[in-house]
């Protein structure tokens, strides 16, 4: 899809709907192992945000729209977040016609790969997601990088539902910087105004779906038992599904 991937991740992100073609039970065995001694980035133990929204005393939703790398990681990561009733793979950044697996991975569109969380606003805030987005769902110092996965469309951005999000966001993306909790400045930027369209179908919830496909035993399987031993009281063992809710 992307002339920037690396030969690993040709073969494992390639056509995702080919997923029992490309990777056979011993390329599975052989890539799960190589996982276990290439081993994914630690997560980095990171504070709260001294500025959030507060906590709502009744339920309700909000959205949140992230980006940090290849969506299925990152969808698979808040679809564990206590509070958080929904969480689509998509696109961000460019236009509606241009939202397409095949067309975003040029690298051209100005979209991102990206996951809209719905959450509960009395049980998760908006500051905890992005604590959980900087320690566990990607790298924040990495520019139009994650993993194996090379381009803008993999860049590291927040796109801010509203001014009062930004707001949020720049406190703690400041915050983090000057407690230099990174070896390396964060270079995640803000990005308002922009639509969030929905990915294929056969994205949605592909982590759950597909556990042993290469890709996701190396590079996403190891983000949520960060988030079990990072968070543990945010930490929801039964991911909620997108595939759950259409059905």
């Amino acid at each position: 899809m992307n002339a920037f991937k690396s030969p690993l991740a040709m073969l494992t992100r390639t056509a995702p709907r080919a997923v029992a073609t490309l990777a056979t039970a011993c390329a599975v065995g052989v890539l799960a192992w190589q996982a276990r001694t290439l081993a994914a980035e630690p997560a980095v133990v990171i504070p709260a945000p001294t500025v959030d929204e507060t906590k709502a005393t009744t339920a309700g939703t909000e959205t949140a729209v992230f980006a940090g790398g290849c969506f299925w990681g990152v969808q698979g990561v808040f679809q564990h977040v206590a509070g958080v009733k929904n969480a689509v793979s998509g696109y961000a950044g460019g236009a509606a016609s241009t939202a397409h697996y095949e067309v975003v991975g040029s690298g051209s569109t100005g979209h991102a790969e990206s996951v809209q969380v719905t959450y509960d606003p009395s049980k998760v805030t908006y500051g905890k997601l992005l604590q959980v987005y900087f320690s566990v769902a990607h790298d924040p110092t990495q520019l139009n990088k994650q993993g194996p996965d090379w381009g803008t469309q993999y860049r590291s951005t927040i796109f801010a539902a509203n001014a009062d999000q930004a707001r949020i966001a720049r406190a703690y993306i400041a915050q983090l910087d000057a407690a230099h909790v990174y070896p390396k400045p964060i270079v995640t930027t803000i990005e308002l105004g922009k639509s969030f369209y929905p990915a294929e179908g056969y994205h949605q919830d592909f982590l759950t779906l597909n556990p042993n496909y290469p890709y996701i035993v190396i590079n996403d399987l190891p983000k949520i038992e960060n988030l079990k031993k990072l968070f543990p009281a945010d930490y929801r063992a039964q991911p909620v599904l997108v595939t759950a809710k259409a059905g």
